[in-house]
């Protein structure tokens, strides 16, 4: 099994949920608009509520664009 990313989400299952969309963006290279989207559709489950939180927020970004300014997203 392969290690998922630590997100600061609650759970293991919370990060695997939120590493998913993680690959998905990158390989589909999408936005940041999408992916904050998409981080907001999985925190209506309550079981990953926390997927909206700035910790989570920051810690995708930064693998996804690095240091790059969210305004160029």
């Amino acid at each position: 099994m392969i290690a998922t990313q630590h997100y600061g989400m609650f759970t293991d299952a919370g990060n695997s949920a939120v590493d998913s969309i993680v690959e998905m963006a990158s390989k589909h290279q999408l936005s940041w608009p999408t992916v904050r989207a998409m981080l907001s559709a999985l925190a209506q489950d309550e079981r990953f509520e926390e997927a909206t939180d700035t910790a989570v927020r920051e810690a995708v970004y930064e693998i996804l664009f690095g240091n790059r300014n969210p305004v160029d997203q």
